[in-house]
């Protein structure tokens, strides 16, 4: 199914802030995510101890919604992480080619829309 209705919110942040990240996204309406652990790498996560570099670890919600909504969630995103903060965190968003497996998407959910 081609659906440039869509976009993926991609949030990249510190340890133990993917739920909150989940839950500002929910607020402002979005139907849910998937949150992922990786490692930073990057200028701000240079960290060491004894000379060892220490990668730390960081969350990744990965969110698809509706596009007309990106404005509104991704501000609630920036606010609830605080992403304005140097080091704590980055989100973007990708549009959406094709997109299946979304029954979810095509019902209203309730109490919503």
């Amino acid at each position: 199914m081609t659906d440039a209705s869509h976009s993926l919110i991609v949030t990249i942040v510190r340890k133990g802030w993917g739920s909150t990240v989940l839950e500002a996204s929910v607020n402002a309406g979005a139907r849910g995510g998937t949150v992922l652990i990786g490692r930073g790498a990057g200028v701000n996560e240079q960290e060491r101890i004894f000379g060892v570099s220490i990668e730390p670890e960081k969350e990744i919600l990965l969110t698809v919604i509706r596009s007309d909504k990106v404005d509104a969630i991704l501000g609630e995103i920036e606010r609830a992480a605080q992403l304005d903060e140097v080091g704590h965190g980055i989100a973007f968003v990708l549009p959406v080619e094709k997109l299946v497996g979304i029954a979810h998407f095509l019902a209203p959910a309730q109490g919503r829309e």
